[in-house]
């Protein structure tokens, strides 16, 4: 799992403990775990559904989670999705493992691989489309990443489609108080340090490493919520040190810091303990879901698919047809 990684981890800033000297800091209790059933996206390619079955009012203002991957593909199999239409939130796409590229009708879009994010705004409505390279599909190979959908308030539903290109290099790098955690911050602020990705709703998203044995304590925004996703390894979360593994959601329950650690013992193929960290301040406003159409109400939902229909979310560019 290579994403970013960094030789040294004692070089990099550490994130304070946040016991000690600091009055009225309570650490978050795990409010419930929930493992990720399996399933397929776009053209076949295997994901988790990270959020299914989880009430969405603990998920605000995060919508959808799929973990793509982690696959070994052999020649031929890469698969992505065919040209698609999004209206009233963003997407995430965050490359652990291999290569995927992207493109949409506004001209936003390019190549990410290890490490990097694509971050899409649909807003009042975009056309795109998500496929492994061609490279990729002849050759096979591992292939391994995550797509988040974060909801975007009433008024910016209708914002104009942009998207943010952010490259492994721009993510704030950080270490633990013991230095056995990578954390990368991708978007938000963790201890002082903030990441590249630009949100319309105040949220916090990051990926950390945790080596065996090692533990991540680490001052979490009171007035956002908070989530943990394994992507790989074994390890405990919270107050309470509950016991998690791969493929496995942690919703938390309030406070102003969240404590995770890893098992001594990792299975041979996943070393670390992977986590994915979001944190968002709810919206807390209604949300209607129809297909890739996130709005407030259903029939601003039908709305989108007449629009869609009609021709009046754009065409594809003729080159990519």
């Amino acid at each position: 799992m290579p994403a970013l990684t960094v030789a040294d981890l004692t070089v990099l800033p550490r994130i304070p403990e946040p016991d000690g000297p600091r009055v009225g800091v309570t650490e978050r209790g795990v409010r419930s775990v929930a493992t990720a059933p399996q399933g397929y996206e776009g053209e076949g390619f295997p994901v988790r559904r990270a959020f299914a079955g989880v009430d969405l009012a603990l998920l605000d203002p995060f919508i959808h989670m799929d973990q793509m991957g982690e696959v070994e593909y052999a020649p031929g199999e890469p698969k992505g999705t065919a040209w698609h239409p999004h209206r009233g939130f963003e997407t995430v796409t965050y490359i652990v493992d291999g290569t995927f590229e992207h493109a949409d009708n506004h001209g936003g879009g390019g190549s990410i691989t290890n490490g990097d994010t694509q971050w899409m705004t649909a807003g009042g409505g975009v056309l795109h489309i998500e496929r492994p390279p061609e490279a990729l599909v002849a050759s096979g190979g591992l292939f391994h990443g995550l797509q988040l959908w974060v909801n975007l308030p009433r008024a910016q539903k209708w914002a104009q489609p942009r998207y943010q290109d952010l490259r492994s290099g721009q993510a704030a790098l950080l270490t633990s108080a013991d230095a056995g955690t990578l954390v990368r911050v991708i978007a938000g602020e963790v201890a002082g340090h903030t990441g590249p990705g630009s949100t319309y709703t105040p949220m916090t998203m990051a990926h950390a490493s945790l080596e065996p044995g090692a533990q991540l304590h680490l001052p979490w925004d009171a007035q956002q919520n908070a989530l943990l996703y394994v992507l790989s390894g074994d390890g405990t979360v919270g107050a309470e040190r509950r016991p998690v593994r791969t493929g496995q959601l942690v919703v938390f329950g309030p406070g102003s810091s969240l404590r995770v650690a890893a098992d001594a013992g990792q299975e041979g193929r996943h070393p670390k303990l992977e986590v994915v960290l979001l944190g968002g301040r709810p919206i807390r406003e209604p949300v209607a879901w129809g297909g890739p159409f996130v709005m407030n109400t259903q029939q601003e939902v039908r709305e989108a698919m007449v629009d869609f229909h009609a021709g009046r979310l754009g065409s594809i560019p003729a080159e990519r047809v």
